[in-house]
């Protein structure tokens, strides 16, 4: 029941607003318009040729090859291998004066070449498997954005892995065993961590060993030992990668630094990806034991690392300047051999640096909220450049 006027009934139900679609230039040039309830859509002419000005500038502005193909490296994993190489190629001269000679210079170079390519291969062999998930958690990537072509990426990939390994044989003298090493052992690890029917990725413990083990011992003491043979006057049990690891503290206490450090790397990375790697069943640490759990674990641990490379290289620049004490600075500087100040300076740099680091990665912590994947990643690429700054002091490691 409802409500009427005693003397007038209107039935709203029948009554219906009458809908025109008229171009607008014509409805400017038509002389008068009858007044009475209309609803008016105008509909735009230009609208088709608005979308068609967007495809062709958005085919206009895609990007060239070269910026793909740096964008396809995933540049701070590049970045890394770059720094890694020199680093330890210094670090294992027996002087910073051998380190700049033309042999030890040209075995840096030459093991740069396939060391870059077959971090490609990897980085790219994980971008290829990886498509559909890395449209939920990293949609920037080439091949997810549409920048790069799964089919092209694949030859990429395959070209990368061939010339890489056709390099670490191909010179008599610069294709070492801990180039090779380097080489076949981190190809081998990338491919079962992201290839079916292996694809160990989908396993947090295998996944976390194929990185650290890369990130540790196989860069570490291979390209440590390629650069002790590519010196070498004559082969020595001593240049072999297990020789190096059993007799040498700094490889082994460099590889040890750098395999805690890819722990740190293997499990943070996952934390933003939680929601893809759920929906794809890839169990890893973050999905099965909560983001925050494996953020605050892994921050805290690095925290510590740092921590405690601090204070042992603070305390061993201590030692060692107490060992070269003399009355003054300066007949310090005079009496002892040429460049053995260096040890204590370099030590004191090391652990000063690791101490910053130390207290930056506690700092920078603080406003991260391990359920934002955007803060977790920016955090991560934060981790990155301890990563570099560790490579950059390393030569001073002695």
């Amino acid at each position: 029941m409802g409500f009427q006027h005693p003397s007038h009934s209107v039935h709203v139900s029948s009554w219906r607003p009458r809908v025109r679609v008229i171009d607008p230039v014509k409805a400017a040039t038509r002389p008068s318009v009858r007044n009475f309830p209309t609803t008016t859509l105008y509909a735009s002419s230009s609208t088709p040729s608005i979308t068609s000005a967007t495809d062709r500038d958005r085919q206009e502005k895609k990007p060239s090859f070269p910026v793909v193909l740096w964008r396809f490296t995933r540049p701070h994993t590049i970045i890394g291998s770059a720094l890694a190489i020199p680093a330890l190629h210094i670090l294992a001269s027996p002087t910073y004066a051998a380190a700049f000679s033309t042999r030890s210079l040209a075995s840096m170079v030459y093991a740069m070449i396939p060391a870059l390519l077959m971090n490609l291969y990897i980085t790219g062999l994980n971008q290829v498997t990886d498509v559909e998930i890395d449209k939920i958690n990293k949609p920037d990537l080439p091949i997810a954005a549409g920048d790069l072509s799964k089919r092209d990426g694949i030859i990429t990939i395959l070209i990368a892995l061939v010339v890489s390994l056709i390099l670490g044989f191909a010179h008599p003298i610069y294709g070492t065993q801990g180039l090779n090493v380097a080489l076949w052992v981190s190809g081998i690890l990338g491919t079962l961590y992201s290839l079916e029917p292996f694809r160990l990725k989908r396993f947090p413990f295998l996944a976390a060993f194929c990185i650290v083990a890369v990130r540790g011992a196989v860069i570490n003491a291979g390209f440590f030992a390629h650069a002790k043979a590519a010196a070498a006057t004559a082969a020595s049990a001593s240049t072999s990668v297990w020789g190096c690891l059993m007799n040498d503290p700094r490889c082994w206490l460099s590889s040890l630094y750098f395999a805690v450090f890819g722990i740190v790397i293997a499990l943070m990375k996952d934390v933003p990806d939680v929601k893809g790697d759920a929906l794809s069943n890839v169990r890893t640490f973050s999905v099965r034991w909560g983001p925050q759990s494996v953020f605050a674990g892994m921050h805290r641990l690095l925290a510590v690392l740092f921590l405690g490379v601090g204070l042992s290289f603070l305390k061993g620049a201590v030692t060692a300047l107490a060992l070269t004490s003399a009355s003054s600075i300066s007949s310090l500087v005079s009496s002892l051999p040429r460049g053995v100040w260096m040890i204590p300076v370099g030590r004191a740099v090391v652990g000063l640096s690791a101490m910053m680091a130390s207290w930056s990665v506690h700092a920078e912590a603080r406003n991260v909220d391990p359920t934002n994947p955007q803060q977790v990643y920016q955090y991560y690429m934060h981790l990155w450049k301890l990563f570099y700054l560790s490579y950059l002091v390393l030569p001073l490691a002695r």
